[in-house]
């Protein structure tokens, strides 16, 4: 188990060659990636603009104020409640229903949530915020969120605190049904190959 996260903690820092901004960035948000458990960030860079009708929203007071921002925050911190408690059908609330990534869809998550329950605890996440476009499609609006951020947790086996999964300024995709924001996908390139027992990365957030 531990290897499949490796695995895609290898996909992802490889997708991050750009070291030195992602040490800007978790710095800039005072984080510590080792040591004691990190805690929960879900935090709206200061240089984050908003995208909606054509018009930008730029400082980190008005970008706060904009209500759907305030939406994805709380949306968010709903997911990293769950993940804390490790409570997966909260956690499932998070993913639209039409969820795909790479052709993961909504159970393929949900088996691969069950996973890191069964061999990791003490789970917390990092989201940080730095562009968030809103659109109008077919189906309602849709918010293309780019976010840097990353999973930890703590191996039941080992004891060890290790980085499950990391990305850096990828897209997430969000829509608002009747229960709210919920996690539609990312845009971002899958590995070409896996095995079969891993999946794509970054297919939890």
């Amino acid at each position: 188990m531990r290897d499949r996260f490796m695995g895609w903690l290898g996909a992802g820092t490889s997708a991050m060659g750009r070291k030195g901004r992602v040490i800007c960035l978790f710095a800039a948000a005072g984080i510590v990636l080792a040591g004691e458990p990190a805690r929960a960030v879900v935090q709206v860079l200061p240089e984050m603009t908003v995208t909606r009708d054509g018009r930008t929203i730029t400082g980190n007071k008005a970008v706060r104020a904009d209500p759907t921002v305030q939406e994805i925050l709380k949306a968010f911190d709903r997911a990293e409640r769950a993940l804390e408690k490790q409570e997966l059908t909260a956690l499932m609330q998070f993913y639209a229903p039409g969820y795909n990534y790479h052709g993961l869809h909504v159970e393929d998550v949900a088996r691969i949530w069950g996973e890191v329950f069964e061999h990791y605890r003490k789970l917390s996440s990092t989201h940080l915020f730095s562009d968030m476009k809103i659109v109008q499609s077919g189906e309602g609006l849709r918010v293309e969120l780019t976010c840097t951020g990353g999973l930890y947790g703590t191996e039941v086996q080992s004891g060890a605190r290790i980085t499950l999964d990391s990305w850096f300024q990828e897209v997430h995709y969000l829509v608002r049904d009747e229960q709210g924001w919920r996690f539609l996908g990312n845009r971002g390139n899958a590995p070409r190959s896996a095995p079969f027992s891993s999946s794509p990365h970054h297919p939890l957030f």
